[in-house]
């Protein structure tokens, strides 16, 4: 089924996994958590892969997985470091086991990249145009704006591209001060962004992350969330404690202000998952 056709429906409730850098045993381990996920009536999940290519073909066949066991997944397309004959090839085969949902992203610049990196797809928007209408697709947005975009502003001209290149949702890149997806969601509006924006959540359940979700996207985190992170970073399961209960204080703030959906980045832990659920079930069984 179409994410579009379910966000006219309802709120959504999806989350995101990668495929494991190891096969086997990693892999099996993926396939259970993605078996306890449908479990809490997940509505899609997402398959990620590196934003160097790499794993595509691992998150392909995980793909085919979540569709087989009755959940539909939502394929990562990354244009970067892709040729045409590259997504020519992944998209033929995510139609063949019969995925209707793509995320088109262009994909972060790895650290070395080179100078040929995004040669074919320098944006998401030439990747979604050449995608064109044979997917559902969803694009990215930055509730803090894009670290390449000297504006906010700048940041949603592109949003609004992706949504006239035939984005049909928008899923958000993880924050923790909620007030800059208000912020995103009216600016959006301003400018004629009218497609449904997911916020997109991640437990901060250890601090030693702290600096890697920095340097992945930026994110502030709020004065009084930092200070408990603080003051615990050596306990971790009073940390663990922490950032479940903001998540779960996260989400509850989200649904109440409207939010089409919420999509959780959980890291492949389907225990992160069952527990923020487990707190929210009044909620999500009321709006869900």
């Amino acid at each position: 089924m179409r994410i579009d056709d379910i966000l006219r429906k309802k709120r959504t409730l999806s989350f995101e996994v990668f495929p494991p850098k190891k096969g086997g045993e990693e892999k099996a381990e993926l396939i259970k958590t993605i078996e306890k996920l449908r479990n809490l009536r997940a509505d899609f999940i997402s398959v990620t892969y590196g934003a160097g290519g790499s794993n595509a073909r691992d998150a392909t066949e995980i793909s085919g997985c979540i569709k087989a066991m009755g959940i539909e997944p939502l394929a990562h397309i990354t244009g970067g470091p892709s040729t045409p004959a590259d997504i020519d090839r992944v998209a033929g085969e995510l139609k063949k086991l019969g995925v209707e949902n793509v995320l088109a992203l262009r994909g972060d610049r790895p650290a070395d990249f080179a100078e040929d990196y995004c040669k074919h797809f320098a944006h998401a928007t030439d990747l979604l145009t050449y995608l064109g209408d044979s997917f559902c697709l969803g694009a990215a947005c930055y509730p803090e704006g894009h670290t390449e975009c000297e504006t906010l502003r700048d940041d949603i001209v592109n949003l609004k591209k992706k949504q006239d290149r035939g984005a049909k949702f928008l899923i958000t890149q993880i924050f923790y001060d909620n007030s800059y997806y208000y912020r995103l969601c009216h600016e959006a509006e301003r400018m004629g962004v009218t497609v449904p924006i997911i916020p997109g959540v991640m437990p901060l359940i250890s601090a030693k992350n702290i600096s890697r979700i920095k340097s992945m996207c930026g994110s502030a985190i709020p004065l009084d969330f930092r200070n408990m992170i603080e003051t615990y970073s050596s306990n971790p399961l009073v940390m663990r404690e922490i950032g479940i209960n903001y998540s779960v204080y996260q989400i509850i703030d989200l649904i109440a202000k409207g939010a089409p959906g919420i999509h959780l980045y959980i890291m492949n832990r389907a225990d992160t998952a069952i527990e923020i659920c487990g707190r929210l079930e009044n909620v999500f069984h009321e709006l869900f």
